[in-house]
């Protein structure tokens, strides 16, 4: 049943996403975890790697299409995201270490899609 809602949670993730990296949240509470930010980076690009593998792969492409089209779109939202952070707002600059953060929350969406395939999903 999630997967005829597959797209609409996608969107609606990525358009939340967008909206926290672009705001001001400085009064809202910091995360009391060193690097706590950095971890929200990682945990987000996983996310938005398997909502969006979720979107391409009932779209009938194959796993590892999906999965490099999922990735792809994750790497470039990200950039764009901090790129806007450095033009559009006062309160947000764009940071590298995000960047590397992102990276890594999709290189660990991209090592368990493979290793959940492997184990779970009929080839296609």
């Amino acid at each position: 049943m999630l997967k005829d809602y597959a797209l609409y949670i996608a969107i609606l993730y990525s358009i939340g996403l967008a909206t926290l990296s672009i705001v001001n949240l400085s009064e809202l509470p910091e995360i009391d975890v060193e690097s706590g930010d950095k971890l929200f980076h990682c945990l987000s690009y996983f996310v938005l790697v398997c909502v969006w593998y979720n979107v391409f792969i009932n779209g009938n492409k194959t796993k590892n299409r999906a999965i490099g089209m999922a990735v792809v779109l994750a790497f470039v939202f990200g950039i764009i995201i901090e790129l806007l952070q450095s033009v559009i707002t006062k309160t947000r600059t764009a940071d590298i270490y995000d960047v590397m953060a992102n990276a890594f929350g999709i290189l660990l969406a991209i090592f368990t899609l493979v290793i959940y395939n492997t184990k779970h999903v009929k080839n296609r």
